[in-house]
């Protein structure tokens, strides 16, 4: 019987091999764990920079709030509401945990003047139609605040519509000054909001 030659190195060889593999898996666990922490912080922030929130046929997309100095008495909150039903519905007035109080107002001119004025009997929202709250036109007035808004915070605050009700949102706080591009750009003067609104209480 003719034995075969056996290679000397040939179990130290898939030692080796194995070794290598091994080595490779191991370099690859920071690096996962590295992309499985970026995909939850983006994750994280996607949540905190689009959100909305759906009440019967009102849409309400992104609000948000900017970031105040401390002692400042108010906080303008924006957002995008759309009305997907056949009936108009108005937004009337709010609640939230760090606002004495919250109206509805406008930035409007009047006699050449800018000016900051409650919209009296609510904001409509026609049917088919998306209001846009912005900095410089319409928007929530947080009043009488009990402390700051910090740039990254998310804050619960109740919108109060005349026909959907109570909505709870969460504002999302950004840099003092931001702007954001409007969601559902459209014509203000296009609807109708009622009575006056130029019921003015100074700049």
């Amino acid at each position: 019987m003719t034995r075969q030659p056996i290679a000397a190195d040939g179990g130290d060889a898939d030692h080796k091999h194995t070794q290598h593999t091994q080595t490779n898996d191991l370099e690859k666990i920071p690096m996962m764990r590295t992309m499985m922490l970026a995909a939850v912080t983006a994750a994280f922030a996607n949540a905190a920079f689009a959100h909305d929130y759906t009440a019967g046929t009102l849409e309400i997309d992104h609000p948000w709030a900017r970031a105040t100095p401390p002692g400042a008495p108010v906080a303008g909150g924006y957002m995008t509401i759309t009305n997907s039903g056949t009936d108009p519905d108005r937004l009337v007035g709010g609640s939230a945990p760090f606002a004495g109080r919250v109206e509805i107002h406008e930035m409007a001119v009047v006699d050449g003047v800018m000016r900051m004025n409650e919209i009296a009997g609510g904001l409509a929202i026609a049917p088919g139609e998306t209001v846009t709250l912005a900095p410089g036109g319409y928007h929530v007035m947080f009043m009488e605040l009990s402390e700051p808004l910090v740039e990254g915070e998310m804050r619960p605050a109740t919108l109060v519509f005349e026909n959907a009700g109570e909505v709870e949102v969460e504002l999302a706080i950004e840099a003092m000054g931001a702007q954001r591009h409007d969601h559902g750009a459209h014509d203000h003067g296009a609807h109708d909001h009622g009575n006056a609104h130029r019921h003015g209480h100074g700049d």
